[in-house]
């Protein structure tokens, strides 16, 4: 799907030659957006069409005197509701904030995009509070995965209209946030590239959180230097000049260890492709047993950081406005209920442990390849009618992603299927600090997948 998708790239030259101009790339954003008959009504919580227009009049205007900001100058974007925009009702995906004040600043990133002459076209819809990998949203309706829009798949989470205002050409990138695979999930799902950072790398002043010890934002994008791009812009550093990372002599960690149980026919026969590709290119790859991962879920069994974090934020908006809340959301939130000091101290405790027994199974490695989701997109329809179903696979599709973020490492997806397959990611993944590494070897891998 990404070969078809314009990058940050094509377009900035695109720009700089003037063959098009940012007015008329947010205007065709736009035109999708608001077209009746697509996507558009369940993508975005809000569009920002006049303000979207200006930014773009503004960019050209720059740009003819000589004054690009950035490699995203004039480019539309979007960002997930979950972001403070001044001026707008930061909902979450929710209802229960429609009477919230709106803000006066704006977050951290959203400031550094507008700084960087991003056009943002609208704010993304989303699981309410961020707290799903299915993207199910019963307030605002559930944008349907662009592969197969006949049998109405879900898009995956938590960042599900991010990723697809970038494969219907609504944005040519998108900003999500990934607490347990959000921007990875739907890159995957939808065929995309998504990055996680190591989470202490790009600020989270401004955004509505979920679990402050996991929480990341990161891009959906067309292509890795694509989202290098817009990693560096979100974490204020200069954009790096990344070179592809050496397939020859590459040591990859394939784990042994939970990361492939229940993985479905499709994901199975795209994923030993993908591995036999790179052992062609030269690529070291070798099955390694990582118990820690077995245990994960065990140490996480009353609900992590994550309902305990979230509980503590959400309880007093419960005990106003719990009737307003999707009930498959707010039974997650109210398991953080029952979550004492001493259990978080222990999870603390546990996690330290948990982080540098994993480290060192994988040291001397360049970084770990596993299935980013082990399913295909099931059918959005299967999920809304029956608890059952929504939980196993809403478990199933966060299990692989959320073991990295439990790591505080960073990773990237990138599409491995064959076109007119259902997509499937591969993920690549590294221990915190490691971001430049991997989006090298993913700039390496994406050229080998695609030249397949």
């Amino acid at each position: 799907m990404t070969d078809t998708l314009p990058t940050l790239h094509s377009l900035s030259e695109a720009l700089r030659r003037h063959t098009t101009s940012s007015a008329a790339l947010t205007e065709a954003a736009l035109t999708r957006a608001l077209d009746p008959a697509g996507e558009g009504c369940r993508i975005f919580t809000e569009l920002y069409a006049a303000p979207a227009r200006a930014a773009a009049q503004a960019s050209d205007l720059l740009r003819a005197s000589g004054q690009p900001r950035s490699p995203i100058e004039g480019l539309p974007i979007s960002v997930k509701d979950l972001f403070d925009v001044a001026g707008s009702v930061t909902r979450a995906g929710s209802v229960a904030l429609n009477d919230a004040a709106p803000a006066s600043v704006n977050a951290v990133v959203v400031q550094r995009l507008l700084a960087a002459g991003a056009v943002i076209v609208g704010r993304t819809n989303m699981t309410e509070f961020a707290y799903s990998g299915l993207g199910i949203n019963p307030h605002y309706g559930t944008p349907r995965n662009p592969w197969d829009r006949a049998n109405a798949r879900i898009p995956g989470g938590s960042s599900s209209g991010a990723a697809v205002s970038v494969s219907d050409g609504m944005a040519i990138a998108a900003i999500g946030s990934d607490t347990g695979g959000s921007v990875r999930i739907p890159a995957a799902l939808c065929g995309l590239i998504g990055f996680k950072p190591t989470a202490r790398r790009v600020p989270l002043e401004g955004v509505l959180p979920l679990s402050a010890q996991l929480d990341s934002l990161g891009p959906i994008a067309a292509s890795v230097s694509c989202c290098a791009v817009l990693d560096a812009i979100l974490a204020g550093e200069p954009v790096p000049a990344l070179k592809p990372f050496s397939l020859r002599g590459l040591r990859l960690a394939a784990p042994a260890t939970l990361v492939l149980d229940g993985i479905d026919q499709q994901v199975a026969a795209a994923f030993a492709r993908a591995r036999a590709r790179l052992q062609a290119a030269g690529a070291l790859i070798d099955d390694v047993e990582v118990p820690e991962f077995a245990t994960a879920g065990v140490i996480n069994a009353k609900g992590g950081f994550t309902a305990a974090e979230a509980y503590a934020w959400h309880r007093k908006l419960i005990a106003e406005r719990a009737a307003s809340y999707d009930p498959r959301v707010i039974s997650r939130i109210q398991r953080g209920k029952d979550i004492s000091a001493a259990d978080l101290l222990d999870l603390f405790a546990a996690r330290k442990q948990w982080i540098a027994a994993v480290e060192q199974r994988i040291a001397g490695y360049d970084a770990m390849i596993m299935p980013t989701v082990p399913i295909i997109a099931p059918p959005i329809s299967a999920l809304e009618g029956s608890d059952e179903a929504y939980f196993a696979a809403n478990g199933m599709i966060l299990r692989n992603p959320a073991l990295i973020n439990f790591l505080d490492g960073c990773a990237l997806s990138l599409p491995c299927h064959v076109a007119g397959e259902a997509p499937v990611g591969l993920m690549l993944a590294g221990i915190g600090g490691q971001d430049r590494k991997i989006l090298e070897i993913g700039l390496a891998v994406e050229d080998l997948l695609r030249n397949h």
